[in-house]
């Protein structure tokens, strides 16, 4: 048997959906091992309470920013609300320790300093960086939905997004309450989501973008409709598709449009549909993930691995 050093990680926001998922997926990795797991809400309880898959004496902790730098973690995830990130990242500056940090909020996702890791399109930028900001879930989807045809857009692609409450995290409101959500659909952010920002930013063409939360749990669904330049026939856009992606572990091209709830403890996401209009001018796209695992936890253990210098679908169950 191989003997394996492993690499000390730390999660900053540890309590969040993303944060367990994260600890899971950590417990069974060959080459890390938990240091700290930081939640305010949940300091001195045993983490093998909250997460069964975890095997070990770990307590949560509460560190202040400052003390981040001295727990001796060489990967630290930031799996914190948005615009909590930039204090964390400064107090390791300011103590001159750098390892590698993946922020998962939005905080870094336009910063032309940090990569921004979505593997299947960005894996090439990737250049030994030690600062990755993990894409958003709605944007992860809506990427892998639009790149392919981005040679053949003859207008901004159109995404109408539905996804589980979870997404909407662990902070009370409307869109993660269980009873308004009951037999509802629940619009938001109409225009100017920040996930469209995103994915029209990292694209390179604009993006409009509609989310909604449903009443399930967890799992995403983004429709997108793609106007294109020219005629086009289905087989074409299926090739484009399957050339993008045959190769990718943890993306499924599938012809038929695929179902949200197939999804959910998924780690890949999955690509189908393609419904041409009758000209050829006009396909529907259809793309599935789950928002807790390759919208957040899945894809952040992807950026991890290949930074540690392993396969990039170690401890990733590829189904």
């Amino acid at each position: 048997m191989t003997f394996v050093q492993k690499k000390l990680i730390g999660i900053v926001g540890a309590r969040g959906h993303t944060g367990v998922e994260l600890i899971r997926l950590i417990a069974a990795h060959p080459a890390l091992e938990l240091a700290f797991v930081s939640s305010r809400e949940l300091d001195g309880q045993r983490v093998d309470a909250h997460v069964a898959e975890y095997r070990g004496e770990l307590r949560y902790s509460a560190p202040a920013h400052e003390a981040l730098p001295q727990l001796g973690a060489d990967v630290v995830v930031l799996a914190l609300p948005n615009g909590k990130a930039a204090d964390c990242v400064a107090a390791f500056d300011q103590a001159g320790v750098d390892p590698l940090i993946v922020d998962l909020s939005a905080d870094h996702r336009f910063d032309e300093r940090w990569y921004y890791g979505l593997p299947e399109l960005t894996r090439l930028r990737w250049h030994g960086q030690r600062r990755i900001s993990n894409p958003g879930c709605y944007a992860t989807a809506m990427q892998l939905s639009i790149a392919p045809l981005k040679d053949l857009l003859a207008a901004p692609p159109v995404c109408f997004g539905v996804s589980g409450y979870s997404g909407a995290g662990t902070t009370p409101s409307d869109k993660n309450d269980p009873d308004k959500l009951r037999d509802n659909l629940m619009p938001y952010a109409l225009t100017g989501h920040l996930h469209e920002k995103e994915a029209s930013r990292h694209l390179g063409v604009p993006v409009d973008f509609m989310p909604h939360v449903a009443p399930h749990f967890r799992g995403l669904t983004v429709t997108t409709n793609l106007y294109l330049a020219r005629k086009t026939m289905r087989e074409e856009v299926l090739q484009r598709f399957r050339h993008a992606y045959d190769a990718e572990p943890l993306v499924n091209v599938v012809d038929e449009a695929p179902w949200v709830s197939r999804i959910a403890h998924r780690h890949h996401a999955e690509i189908g549909g393609f419904a041409m209009s009758a000209d050829g001018k006009r396909v529907v796209v259809v793309a599935t993930l789950d928002n807790l695992l390759k919208g957040a936890a899945t894809q952040a253990l992807q950026n991890i691995n290949r930074a540690i210098g392993v396969d990039e679908t170690t401890a990733i169950p590829v189904l």
